[in-house]
């Protein structure tokens, strides 16, 4: 006979508070690498990143100024516990990576290690946050937003912002960096992929 399935546990606020701050820093310490080595993100981060080498202006200010438009498509897309849970996970990030030069410098880094190592870091950062119903808020939410309310398939929208964002970092980013970051991208989404799967972690 087999043996029935394990209930899924509820995650009390506790482990969503822990869980959204252990991946904020997570995600910070995969950013600065980044930052270091001149490297750029996919999604709303990518657009930040671009801002922040175009402009100089700090990376965690334009992305926490960057993501506010969305969360009106967050509440409506997903729900107002979603919503408050990204938005805390967006400000953990924004005031990690402010503070992050006060405790963490960089004398000697390879792009090629800051892009994979950064990579897996953010990586492991989204992964807590999926799994506590939250995100980085930004382009994802509007892909979702777009899919449930016109059809446009939310991997397709993404993918397509991506897109732009890439061509759009050549003006500001040398060719080489841009090859980097995509096998970084390709390290993050290595970990999503292999880890984020249906029934596989019965947390809600």
């Amino acid at each position: 006979m087999a043996s029935e399935a394990p209930a899924a546990s509820q995650h009390s606020a506790f482990e969503d508070a822990q869980a959204i701050a252990t991946g904020a820093l997570f995600i910070a310490l995969g950013v600065a690498l980044f930052a270091s080595a001149g490297l750029l993100a996919g999604g709303t981060a990518g657009l930040a990143f671009l801002i922040h080498y175009a402009t100089g202006w700090r990376f965690g200010v334009v992305f926490f100024v960057v993501n506010l438009p969305f969360y009106v498509l967050a509440w409506r897309a997903m729900g107002a516990a979603f919503t408050l849970k990204t938005f805390c996970a967006v400000a953990a990030l924004s005031l990690a990576t402010e503070l992050m030069p006060f405790v963490l410098r960089f004398e000697s880094l390879q792009p090629l290690y800051a892009g994979v190592m950064g990579g897996f870091l953010i990586g492991a950062g989204l992964l807590m946050l999926f799994r506590h119903k939250a995100s980085l808020g930004g382009i994802n939410i509007l892909a979702l937003y777009l899919q449930q309310h016109r059809g446009w398939r939310a991997g397709k929208v993404q993918m397509a912002i991506d897109c732009v964002i890439v061509l759009a970092a050549f003006a500001v980013v040398e060719p080489w960096r841009i090859a980097v970051s995509v096998l970084g991208a390709v390290a993050l989404n290595l970990v999503v992929a292999v880890n984020h799967r249906p029934g596989r972690y019965l947390g809600v």
